[in-house]
Protein backbone atom coordinates (compact mmCIF):
# COMPACT_ATOMS: atom_id res chain seq x y z
CA UNK A 1 0.00 0.00 0.00
CA UNK A 2 1.66 3.22 -1.12
CA UNK A 3 1.91 5.65 1.78
CA UNK A 4 1.58 8.50 -0.67
CA UNK A 5 -2.06 7.51 -1.32
CA UNK A 6 -2.87 9.16 2.01
CA UNK A 7 -0.29 11.95 2.04
CA UNK A 8 -2.98 14.53 1.22
CA UNK A 9 -5.43 13.39 3.92
CA UNK A 10 -6.22 15.87 6.70
CA UNK A 11 -9.42 14.25 8.05
CA UNK A 12 -9.76 10.58 9.01
CA UNK A 13 -13.34 9.28 9.23
CA UNK A 14 -13.97 6.00 11.04
CA UNK A 15 -17.11 3.93 11.18
CA UNK A 16 -17.67 2.34 14.60
CA UNK A 17 -19.12 -1.17 14.75
CA UNK A 18 -16.89 -3.90 13.30
CA UNK A 19 -14.42 -1.20 12.28
CA UNK A 20 -12.90 0.25 15.46
CA UNK A 21 -13.27 -3.19 17.03
CA UNK A 22 -13.01 -6.56 15.24
CA UNK A 23 -16.23 -8.44 14.41
CA UNK A 24 -15.12 -11.47 16.44
CA UNK A 25 -15.91 -9.44 19.58
CA UNK A 26 -19.53 -9.87 18.43
CA UNK A 27 -20.85 -6.73 20.08
CA UNK A 28 -23.29 -6.10 17.26
CA UNK A 29 -24.89 -9.51 17.82
CA UNK A 30 -26.39 -8.10 21.01
CA UNK A 31 -27.73 -5.09 19.14
CA UNK A 32 -29.33 -7.25 16.46
CA UNK A 33 -31.09 -9.28 19.15
CA UNK A 34 -32.40 -6.13 20.78
CA UNK A 35 -33.50 -4.77 17.38
CA UNK A 36 -35.54 -7.91 16.76
CA UNK A 37 -37.08 -7.67 20.24
CA UNK A 38 -37.98 -4.02 19.64
CA UNK A 39 -39.65 -4.83 16.32
CA UNK A 40 -41.61 -7.64 17.99
CA UNK A 41 -42.86 -5.41 20.79
CA UNK A 42 -43.55 -2.35 18.65
CA UNK A 43 -45.28 -4.06 15.73
CA UNK A 44 -46.80 -6.98 17.63
CA UNK A 45 -45.26 -9.66 15.43
CA UNK A 46 -43.55 -12.94 16.27
CA UNK A 47 -39.79 -13.40 16.41
CA UNK A 48 -39.27 -14.88 12.91
CA UNK A 49 -41.27 -12.08 11.27
CA UNK A 50 -39.55 -9.44 13.38
CA UNK A 51 -36.14 -10.80 12.38
CA UNK A 52 -37.20 -10.79 8.73
CA UNK A 53 -38.32 -7.17 8.98
CA UNK A 54 -35.09 -6.19 10.73
CA UNK A 55 -33.04 -7.55 7.84
CA UNK A 56 -35.44 -6.29 5.16
CA UNK A 57 -35.43 -2.72 6.47
CA UNK A 58 -31.62 -2.79 6.73
CA UNK A 59 -31.33 -3.83 3.09
CA UNK A 60 -34.06 -1.51 1.86
CA UNK A 61 -33.41 1.65 3.87
CA UNK A 62 -29.87 1.43 5.22
CA UNK A 63 -30.88 0.71 8.81
CA UNK A 64 -33.70 -1.09 10.60
CA UNK A 65 -34.55 2.22 12.28
CA UNK A 66 -35.00 3.99 8.95
CA UNK A 67 -37.51 1.36 7.87
CA UNK A 68 -39.41 1.56 11.14
CA UNK A 69 -39.56 5.34 10.87
CA UNK A 70 -40.70 5.40 7.26
CA UNK A 71 -43.18 2.54 7.36
CA UNK A 72 -44.42 2.69 10.95
CA UNK A 73 -43.64 6.23 12.18
CA UNK A 74 -41.54 4.85 15.05
CA UNK A 75 -39.97 7.40 17.40
CA UNK A 76 -36.20 7.04 16.88
CA UNK A 77 -34.95 8.14 20.30
CA UNK A 78 -36.51 5.35 22.44
CA UNK A 79 -35.44 2.86 19.79
CA UNK A 80 -31.82 4.00 19.86
CA UNK A 81 -31.74 3.91 23.64
CA UNK A 82 -33.25 0.41 23.78
CA UNK A 83 -31.14 -1.30 21.11
CA UNK A 84 -27.88 0.11 22.48
CA UNK A 85 -28.56 -0.96 26.07
CA UNK A 86 -26.05 -3.80 25.90
CA UNK A 87 -23.06 -5.23 27.72
CA UNK A 88 -19.68 -3.87 26.69
CA UNK A 89 -17.81 -6.72 28.38
CA UNK A 90 -16.81 -8.30 25.03
CA UNK A 91 -14.86 -5.17 24.06
CA UNK A 92 -11.16 -5.19 24.85
CA UNK A 93 -8.91 -2.11 24.94
CA UNK A 94 -6.29 -1.90 22.20
CA UNK A 95 -3.31 0.25 23.17
CA UNK A 96 -1.54 -0.30 19.85
CA UNK A 97 -4.57 0.88 17.88
CA UNK A 98 -4.89 3.88 20.19
CA UNK A 99 -1.27 4.87 19.64
CA UNK A 100 -1.57 4.50 15.88
CA UNK A 101 -4.76 6.58 15.65
CA UNK A 102 -3.15 9.22 17.86
CA UNK A 103 -0.26 9.44 15.37
CA UNK A 104 -2.52 10.24 12.41
CA UNK A 105 -2.02 13.82 11.22
CA UNK A 106 -5.06 16.10 11.13
CA UNK A 107 -8.61 15.64 12.41
CA UNK A 108 -9.97 12.26 13.45
CA UNK A 109 -13.72 11.67 13.65
CA UNK A 110 -16.14 8.79 14.16
CA UNK A 111 -19.34 8.55 12.12
CA UNK A 112 -21.77 5.73 12.87
CA UNK A 113 -25.33 4.71 12.04
CA UNK A 114 -25.69 4.07 15.77
CA UNK A 115 -26.16 6.85 18.29
CA UNK A 116 -23.37 9.16 19.40
CA UNK A 117 -23.74 8.26 23.13
CA UNK A 118 -23.43 4.57 22.23
CA UNK A 119 -20.36 5.34 20.12
CA UNK A 120 -18.74 7.16 23.05
CA UNK A 121 -19.24 4.08 25.24
CA UNK A 122 -17.67 1.79 22.65
CA UNK A 123 -14.76 4.20 22.21
CA UNK A 124 -14.19 4.24 25.97
CA UNK A 125 -14.35 0.44 26.24
CA UNK A 126 -11.85 0.17 23.39
CA UNK A 127 -9.41 2.51 25.15
CA UNK A 128 -9.74 5.19 22.47
CA UNK A 129 -11.22 8.05 24.49
CA UNK A 130 -9.75 11.47 23.78
CA UNK A 131 -8.45 10.50 20.33
CA UNK A 132 -11.30 11.86 18.21
CA UNK A 133 -12.13 15.47 17.47
CA UNK A 134 -15.82 14.65 16.96
CA UNK A 135 -18.21 11.71 17.24
CA UNK A 136 -21.31 11.74 15.03
CA UNK A 137 -24.30 9.42 15.27
CA UNK A 138 -27.33 8.91 13.08
CA UNK A 139 -29.17 11.57 15.09
CA UNK A 140 -26.68 14.17 13.85
CA UNK A 141 -27.84 13.44 10.29
CA UNK A 142 -31.51 13.88 11.19
CA UNK A 143 -31.77 10.08 11.51
CA UNK A 144 -30.94 9.67 7.83
CA UNK A 145 -28.56 6.67 7.63
CA UNK A 146 -25.56 5.76 5.60
CA UNK A 147 -25.45 4.86 2.71
CA UNK A 148 -27.78 7.73 1.70
CA UNK A 149 -26.04 10.73 0.15
CA UNK A 150 -28.03 13.13 2.31
CA UNK A 151 -26.65 11.52 5.47
CA UNK A 152 -23.05 12.08 4.40
CA UNK A 153 -23.82 15.60 3.22
CA UNK A 154 -25.33 16.45 6.60
CA UNK A 155 -22.46 15.05 8.66
CA UNK A 156 -19.69 16.39 6.48
CA UNK A 157 -21.28 19.85 6.38
CA UNK A 158 -21.63 19.76 10.17
CA UNK A 159 -17.98 18.80 10.51
CA UNK A 160 -16.76 21.15 7.81
CA UNK A 161 -14.43 18.56 6.32
CA UNK A 162 -13.06 18.71 2.79
CA UNK A 163 -13.96 15.33 1.27
CA UNK A 164 -11.14 15.52 -1.24
CA UNK A 165 -8.69 15.63 1.65
CA UNK A 166 -10.35 12.92 3.72
CA UNK A 167 -10.31 9.13 4.06
CA UNK A 168 -13.06 6.81 5.31
CA UNK A 169 -12.70 3.44 7.03
CA UNK A 170 -15.83 1.28 7.01
CA UNK A 171 -16.81 -2.38 7.25
CA UNK A 172 -19.93 -2.10 5.07
CA UNK A 173 -19.00 -1.82 1.36
CA UNK A 174 -22.14 0.04 0.30
CA UNK A 175 -21.36 2.79 2.79
CA UNK A 176 -18.18 3.62 0.88
CA UNK A 177 -19.84 4.48 -2.45
CA UNK A 178 -20.80 8.05 -1.59
CA UNK A 179 -17.46 8.84 0.11
CA UNK A 180 -15.68 7.60 -3.01
CA UNK A 181 -17.90 9.72 -5.24
CA UNK A 182 -17.15 12.74 -3.05
CA UNK A 183 -13.43 12.26 -3.62
CA UNK A 184 -12.45 10.50 -0.39
CA UNK A 185 -9.96 7.67 -0.07
CA UNK A 186 -11.95 4.58 0.93
CA UNK A 187 -10.78 1.63 3.01
CA UNK A 188 -12.89 -1.49 3.51
CA UNK A 189 -12.20 -2.98 6.96
CA UNK A 190 -13.35 -6.61 7.13
CA UNK A 191 -11.99 -10.15 7.61
CA UNK A 192 -12.13 -10.80 3.86
CA UNK A 193 -12.28 -8.56 0.79
CA UNK A 194 -15.52 -8.39 -1.10
CA UNK A 195 -15.70 -10.10 -4.47
CA UNK A 196 -17.51 -9.36 -7.74
CA UNK A 197 -20.18 -8.30 -8.42
CA UNK A 198 -20.26 -6.53 -5.04
CA UNK A 199 -16.72 -5.22 -5.33
CA UNK A 200 -16.14 -2.10 -7.30
CA UNK A 201 -13.89 0.83 -8.00
CA UNK A 202 -15.41 2.69 -5.06
CA UNK A 203 -13.12 0.77 -2.70
CA UNK A 204 -9.48 1.83 -2.89
CA UNK A 205 -8.05 -0.45 -0.21
CA UNK A 206 -9.05 -3.44 1.91
CA UNK A 207 -7.63 -4.53 5.25
CA UNK A 208 -8.44 -7.15 7.85
CA UNK A 209 -6.28 -5.35 10.43
CA UNK A 210 -7.00 -1.65 10.96
CA UNK A 211 -4.04 -1.07 13.25
CA UNK A 212 -1.56 -2.65 10.87
CA UNK A 213 -3.00 -0.71 7.94
CA UNK A 214 -2.81 2.62 9.75
CA UNK A 215 0.68 1.75 10.92
CA UNK A 216 1.82 1.69 7.30
CA UNK A 217 0.50 5.23 6.87
CA UNK A 218 1.99 6.84 9.97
Amino acid sequence: MPKQDFAHVTTWVFDLDNTLYPPQMRLFDQIETRMTDYVMQTLGVDAPHANHLRKHYWHQYGTTLAGLMREHDVDPLPYLEAVHDISFDPIEPDARLAATIRALPGRRIVYTNGSAPYAERVIAARGLSGLFDAVYGVENAGFLPKPERGAFDAIFALDGLNAERAAMFEDEPRNLRVPHDLGMKTVHVAPAPISPPTAGAHIHHHTDDLQAFLGKIV
